[in-house]
């Protein structure tokens, strides 16, 4: 049962990253709007990352390519944190959103770098903690 359901969550993580990626495309000037200020190129950056989420997400269903795919997004997601930071500490520059949508975003930010995290390991890779022995 746990196997299918992490099988399922794989396409629902791919097909969230292929419509965030390709939504950097349709609506790239609110992107270029929450880059902070102290990165260059804000544009470049937000095809960047718009590129990398789509071919992420897609290679998260290649399985020869999902590990990478799950520890490239991990770091897709740490990178554009500061926009999420940069978000939550300017609300004013985002009279759209409410603070409080602004601040939940980023505990989001986690959650989806756990969710990726479980596929950086096979399906029957033993548990990353277990019991010891009692002697």
């Amino acid at each position: 049962m746990k196997i299918k359901i992490k099988f399922l969550l794989k396409y629902v993580l791919a097909v969230v990253f292929l419509f965030a990626g390709l939504n950097h495309f349709r609506v790239s000037d609110f992107y270029v709007s929450i880059i902070p200020t102290y990165l260059p190129f804000p544009r470049f950056l937000v095809y960047l990352s718009g590129f990398l989420e789509i071919v992420l997400g897609v290679a998260l269903l290649v399985p020869k390519y999902r590990r990478m795919a799950a520890w490239g997004l991990i770091a897709l997601l740490v990178a554009v944190f500061p926009a999420n930071i940069h978000m939550a500490t300017n609300p004013g520059l985002f009279p759209t959103y409410s603070p409080t949508t602004l601040w939940v975003r980023l505990p989001l930010q986690a959650l989806f770098i756990i969710w990726a995290f479980w596929y950086t390991r096979s399906d029957t890779s033993k548990p990353i903690l277990r019991a010891r022995p009692a002697l």
